[in-house]
């Protein structure tokens, strides 16, 4: 009987990694951009499609950083910090209970297909990150750039689909194009 209780590992030492993983998603290449995730079944609009896990509290904001209060930063466990920036992306950001950020599709995904989220849906400020944008869809910005740096139209589109406190962010302007940028070589310019 005893043998029986020390089977199964305490949940203080199961790892923070198992628990954000899903049978729905997986790590693969993802053409001209490292690593991406991929949905390995379909996801219908509104389902989660990978459930986040804090895995450290951060002293400040950092490439992988998910920003969850004005001077709170936090790293996510699993696969979420693997999910590549689209500025037309798949998914969005959900708020769950234990207050780390739930990928959640914003339309339907097909097996096979990236998973993806705009980071401008977790972070207000952007810094750290190459000045060109690889995504390579029809809404590309051509610059990976934080809440405080998105046009009006996509703000509005991404309502309900970001991180609740960017909502609480003071009036932020209207971004049309991003100021103060020189003109990227190698960015998109016809979209």
């Amino acid at each position: 009987m005893d043998r029986d209780r020390t089977a199964v590992p305490p949940p203080a030492a199961l790892s923070t990694t198992t628990a954000v993983r899903r049978p729905g998603a997986e790590l693969r290449e993802s053409a001209g951009k490292g690593a991406g995730v991929f949905a390995v079944r379909s996801f219908r609009t509104g389902e989660t499609v990978l459930t986040g896990v804090i895995e450290a509290e951060l002293g400040r904001n950092d490439s992988h950083a998910s920003q969850v209060g004005w001077d709170r930063f936090v790293r996510h466990g699993g696969l979420v910090p693997k999910v590549n920036h689209s500025c037309d992306p798949a998914c969005g950001i959900g708020l769950n209970p234990a207050g780390a950020h739930d990928l959640v599709a914003r339309r339907p995904i097909r097996s096979g297909q990236e998973i993806t989220f705009d980071y401008a849906m977790r972070n207000f400020s952007i810094e750290h990150f190459p000045a060109r944008c690889q995504c390579g869809t029809v809404l590309c910005r051509g610059r990976i750039t934080g809440w405080k740096d998105l046009p009006a139209d996509r703000r509005a589109a991404y309502r309900g689909s970001i991180a609740p406190y960017l909502l609480d962010t003071p009036a932020v302007p209207d971004a049309p194009a991003l100021p103060n940028t020189p003109a990227l070589p190698d960015a998109p310019t016809d979209r």
